[in-house]
């Protein structure tokens, strides 16, 4: 990506958000499909469990909530097929069920790129600051030994945190304010079109990188300031994109 094509994307941010510029400090990562290649056990666990259940959620459709709470994702479905939210009770035990299947999977990867990219922000004296809808234990505690020395609990929002989650602003809101940074100070990296759809409604600058089945143009409807094919190509064109936002 040609650096002029960068600062056409940045000028277009600072336009729509009313800002004189950018500033970056802090770097906020979702989780799922950006630091891990987690998503096909996600979604392959949402089918198993909801079938189980009789509901029905595709496993190429799990991919479009990816970044929702799991109740809200329960709940999309429940409603769609009984028109009304399942019992809250039934929504802890699918969950508990769901985090049950996929951890029936191998240790996802981390997702390639991921591990240089973030040597590279935190050499450039960034904040790097974790804003996942999972509530997945078992990756939340492997973030310490896959990224070991990169996030703190006090720069962490998760599923325990949040009322209302991606696609509302709520979680890189609260981010922002973990950081204790501004939003035309701070960078989002997604993969979700809800997860790019909340850091946009926050007011930052929402990199999406597309390690996924989607079309990339989704995430660009979901209003992403610039697209990358993969977490490898982001990392690759790093240097031309912080030369542009670091002020």
């Amino acid at each position: 990506m040609q650096e002029t094509m960068i600062e056409e994307a940045v000028a277009c941010y600072l336009g729509q958000n009313h800002y004189a510029g950018v500033c970056l400090k802090a770097v906020l990562f979702d989780m799922d499909g950006v630091l891990f290649n987690s998503m096909p056990y996600h979604s392959d666990a949402w089918h198993t469990v909801m079938e189980r259940h009789g509901l029905h959620l595709s496993r190429e459709e799990a991919f479009l909530h990816e970044g929702r709470t799991g109740a809200a994702t329960i709940n999309i479905v429940y409603q769609r097929q009984y028109g009304r939210d399942a019992d809250p009770e039934l929504v802890k035990q699918i969950y508990a069920e769901k985090s049950e299947e996929f951890a029936r999977h191998p240790e996802p990867e981390r997702m390639a790129g991921a591990w240089e990219l973030m040597q590279k922000v935190k050499a450039c004296g960034l904040t790097p600051v974790l804003v996942t809808g999972s509530g997945q234990t078992t990756l939340l505690e492997r973030l310490a030994h896959s990224y070991p020395d990169t996030f703190d609990r006090a720069h962490m929002v998760t599923a325990f945190d949040v009322k209302y989650g991606k696609p509302n602003p709520e979680p890189y809101l609260m981010g922002l304010a973990k950081a204790g940074v501004a939003a035309n100070e701070a960078l989002v990296v997604e993969n979700a079109p809800i997860g790019v759809q909340a850091g946009v409604a926050a007011g930052i600058f929402t990199v999406a990188v597309n390690t996924g089945p989607l079309n990339g143009q989704v995430l660009l409807d979901a209003g992403a300031n610039l697209l990358f094919p993969s977490m490898q190509a982001f990392c690759d064109q790093w240097e031309q994109v912080y030369r542009v936002l670091k002020g």
